[in-house]
């Protein structure tokens, strides 16, 4: 199944999906900036990726997905930091996902997405590369939602021996 029917066509149960901590060299993180299909006052920001497909494993499902969504391809692909459990209603539907959050690195800053699917040409308005502080003193709503919290410690730290579980987010 390709990318723009994987998405479009979900009609539940718990979808694997893989999401990817982007970081430039100035450690800006980049997010995409999505909506409501029918209500772009509903809004929030979130990290690149999406559903695994077919065969294909969570490492190949983030780069593919962050091509996809962002153009970017230039990337040097890291642990998973995190994990998450997470329900939410979006565009008529409820979606239960398990999401791998993997650090990832690159040096190619412009974002152009590629492929995005139907669903996601009525819901994606954007891109942008934030740093923590100004991930730290945003009003807007992020995914997850303790991300600013988290990007520090990795900033301070570096990655977790392992992947760390995060609360499960039920919206």
């Amino acid at each position: 199944m390709r990318a723009e029917a994987a998405a479009d066509t979900y009609e539940g149960g718990l979808r694997k999906v893989a999401r990817v901590v982007l970081l430039d060299p100035d450690d800006r993180i980049l997010l995409l900036h999505g909506h409501e299909p029918d209500d772009p006052n509903d809004d929030w920001w979130f990290t690149p990726g999406g559903g695994v497909e077919g065969d294909e494993t969570r490492e190949e499902a983030a780069l593919r997905e962050l091509a996809e969504e962002t153009g970017i391809t230039e990337v040097e692909l890291g642990p998973v930091l995190w994990r998450r459990m997470c329900s939410f209603p979006f565009a008529g539907r409820r979606w239960d996902q398990d999401e791998w959050y993997f650090l990832a690195r690159t040096t190619q800053t412009a974002t152009a997405a590629t492929a995005l699917t139907d669903l996601e040409r009525r819901s994606v308005a954007g891109a942008r590369w934030w740093t923590c502080q100004e991930l730290t003193r945003a009003h807007e709503t992020v995914y997850p939602t303790r991300l600013a919290e988290l990007l520090r410690r990795l900033l301070d730290e570096g990655p977790p021996a392992g992947p760390v579980t995060l609360d499960t987010e039920i919206v």
